[in-house]
């Protein structure tokens, strides 16, 4: 069953015009009156909601059942990940979001080929949202991952909330990711291509960062923290 993220209150027996974009989605399936599609608000939980009109730009469903169905990771894992060159962030994101990602929020690191200023930023920050929104909608999950306003490493532990954190890194006094057991939320930093500079490594462990390894393997920018999501899923 076609599944759309509809970001308004939704309860049984509501009457409603889907968002723009999942109506634009619903018209392309070539969805009739009277087929029944699933929608998630990101509060929880999914609803049965059925077709009632198809207009030239809009789409009226009556909303049904609601399901208490969540598809979430056992332990909350938010990436701050350095932003990666041309369509690899994108990639990225919509992977953490089929594996289970909590968060991400983008890196402007010392490296990072890619820079993001003002305008520019915040159409970066809508699509990669975007990306996310369509993830969540494709692999079944009722919750879409926050895609946050890209910081520096500087900015953001300036704000950061107390917690456990990871590095991943390639220095000698690493720990094994798979030794890292646990459930509570983690925060897993991760460098662009070329890695974090090593004032942005010190940075981190001086902020309480554990340096943990995937293994021997130099892995490309945009796989290493989909493979932490993977082992953390697992």
């Amino acid at each position: 069953m076609p599944r759309f993220h509809c970001p308004t209150p939704l309860h049984t027996g509501l009457s409603l015009s889907l968002p723009a974009g999942a109506a634009r989605h619903v018209q392309v399936l070539r969805t009739q009156p009277g087929d029944v599609i699933t929608l998630f608000n990101g509060e929880g939980g999914e609803f049965d909601a059925t077709v009632t009109r198809m207009g030239r730009s809009d789409v009226d469903v009556e909303v049904g059942a609601h399901r208490a169905v969540e598809r979430e990771a056992a332990r909350a894992v938010h990436l701050l990940v350095g932003i990666t060159a041309n369509e690899r962030m994108d990639w990225l994101v919509e992977k953490a979001t089929e594996l289970g990602v909590a968060s991400i929020t983008p890196l402007v690191a010392e490296r990072s080929v890619l820079k993001l200023k003002g305008e520019r930023a915040d159409k970066k920050l809508a699509h990669w949202q975007g990306v996310a929104v369509a993830a969540a909608e494709q692999c079944g999950r009722n919750r879409v991952p926050t895609v946050h306003a890209a910081v520096t490493l500087k900015e953001w532990l300036v704000r950061a909330e107390a917690g456990e954190r990871w590095v991943l890194s390639l220095s000698e006094s690493t720990q094994a990711l798979s030794a890292m057991a646990g459930s509570a939320p983690v925060t897993v930093l991760s460098g662009p291509e070329g890695g974090l500079s090593p004032s942005e490594e010190a940075s981190a462990l001086a902020a309480g960062f554990v340096p943990v390894t995937l293994g021997p393997r130099v892995l490309r920018a945009e796989t290493a923290p989909l493979a932490v999501l993977a082992v953390c899923s697992a």
